[in-house]
């Protein structure tokens, strides 16, 4: 059994974590922290969880008995953690938030994007889990960057549920602002981006136009759907082909031969891509749940890949039929 200790184990990401590895067939939780609940069942904050564990928070961080820990904190908490805590170097750890995910001197962590990833993945000590954002465009972008054909400015439109934007409150989470409203936030200036860029410059090797994107709040709970826009002269069979053939060995990302719709992703952890042609247009269309394969399916994802195991252990989720 592969130990597990989650820390920031109260939030969204938290929850969600917590549930995939209490039916995961060969993980088990041993602790998950919260400071602030310590003590407290992790029912009474995960309800959805009453009846499936006894669990409870805790303050406690026994690191010796756990292999892997999660990082479900916010961003730039997690480099503070690990100045002022001293990990195991046989514990590996998996960070979910945007900390340690641009290459940078020093830093050993590798990007869990395992469909581009996967063998680095497989030898690392330490990953940095991409951003949902990032996670869904990029697999929309990357079949493409593999053909060479990012030379010029990318279109990028997402919109994603208040999931995406954590558990705390805000005034642009509550439900009666939320529901029946759209609005567009970080225009061209999304923290994803970078990281955007870094991975269609590994595959195409180089990356020289800018990449436009628009983000959007949707009135739904969870999921991202999103379109990118490239533009070539390359026809469409080709391409279909080339998508194909980049995901053949994904066991969760997969080319569709129809237009997609955002319930044949959530609450799992697929990734979905479909592609038509407009003239010199190329319109790529992308979606994931934002809490599962944009956040800890992708995480369980690549704890699986790292210990050796099954890859999809603990993940055949399967989306609402309606």
């Amino acid at each position: 059994m592969i130990k597990v200790g989650i820390l920031g184990a109260a939030g969204y990401t938290g929850g969600e974590l917590i549930r995939l590895l209490l039916n995961h067939p060969e993980a088990e939780i041993v602790f998950a922290n919260s400071e602030s609940n310590a003590g407290n069942p992790v029912a009474d904050i995960h309800e959805g969880l009453l009846g499936e564990t006894d669990l409870r928070f805790s303050s406690e961080l026994p690191f010796s008995q756990v292999d892997v820990i999660f990082f479900c904190f916010g961003h730039g908490k997690s480099e503070q953690f690990l100045k002022e805590h001293a990990v195991p170097d046989h514990v590996r750890i998996i960070d979910l938030a945007q900390d340690f995910r641009l290459a940078a001197p020093g830093n050993d962590f590798v990007y869990g994007l395992p469909e581009i990833n996967r063998e680095a993945i497989a030898h690392a000590r330490h990953v940095a889990n991409p951003g949902c954002f990032a996670t869904c465009i990029q697999l929309g972008l990357l079949p493409a960057a593999k053909m060479g054909l990012i030379r010029s400015d990318v279109a990028v439109n997402a919109i994603t549920g208040s999931t995406g934007a954590g558990q705390k409150p805000t005034g642009t989470t509550h439900f009666s602002w939320r529901n029946n409203n759209l609005s567009i936030y970080k225009a061209f200036n999304h923290q994803h981006v970078p990281e955007i860029r870094q991975s269609i410059k590994q595959v195409q090797g180089f990356l020289d136009a800018d990449i436009e994107f628009i983000p959007y709040r949707g009135d739904f709970a969870r999921g991202i759907f999103a379109t990118e826009v490239v533009r070539t002269d390359a026809d469409i069979e080709t391409i279909t082909a080339a998508y194909q053939s980049f995901y053949a060995e994904a066991p969760f990302t997969h080319y569709a031969s129809k237009a997609l719709d955002l319930k044949q992703v959530v609450n799992t952890n697929k990734a979905l891509v479909h592609c038509d042609k407009y003239g010199d247009k190329l319109l790529i269309t992308s979606c994931i749940d934002n809490l599962l394969k944009g956040a800890v399916g992708q995480a369980v994802q690549n704890m699986n890949i790292m210990f050796g195991i099954d890859e999809t252990a603990g993940l055949k989720l399967k989306a609402s039929a309606f």
